[in-house]
């Protein structure tokens, strides 16, 4: 009987504990009933009873007015989703914005495609293939780098 007297004990000091601090630091506009002040004197003056109390009435619910920080997912916003619909617009050379269309966007791809050709065309490393490039390579391990003058060597290393 004493164990379980002073287990019942702990769990009221410990609940008291807790309602206590979230009295101390909950949002003053959401707080039910009382001040904060004489929730807190509620809470320690009157135990078991108190912190209930506090957590049946005092700590209030979140309203739709405190959840102003809300985000909102692109799917939600009612303005996103009608720019979508609207088709978008498109920043001009001249930096006048004016709605997307088709056109615009093969133009895009037809740019981005010349800019591609473009890179593979300077590209500075010569492509080995065929036969030729199947003798250079004989024998040795596709894993290992073929070091040049300046790419890591050190002089004296010996796992070079």
């Amino acid at each position: 009987m004493p164990k379980l007297l002073i287990g019942l004990g702990l769990a009221l000091v410990i609940l008291t504990v807790y309602t206590l601090v979230d009295c101390a630091v909950f949002d003053r506009k959401r707080i039910r009933g009382l001040p904060r002040w004489v929730w807190i004197f509620v809470i320690v003056l009157v135990p078991l009873i108190g912190p209930l109390l506090w957590l049946l009435v005092g700590h209030g619910r979140a309203t739709p007015t405190t959840r102003s920080f809300r985000s909102v997912a692109p799917d939600d916003d009612l303005d996103f989703l009608r720019g979508l619909n609207s088709g978008g617009s498109v920043t001009t050379a001249t930096g006048e914005n004016r709605p997307f269309n088709e056109k615009d966007q093969q133009e895009r791809i037809r740019r981005m495609e010349q800019d591609l050709a473009d890179l593979d065309k300077n590209d500075p490393t010569p492509k080995k293939g065929g036969a030729a490039g199947a003798a250079d390579t004989a024998g040795v391990d596709p894993k290992k780098k073929k070091s040049e003058p300046g790419d890591g060597e050190q002089p004296g290393r010996r796992d070079a």
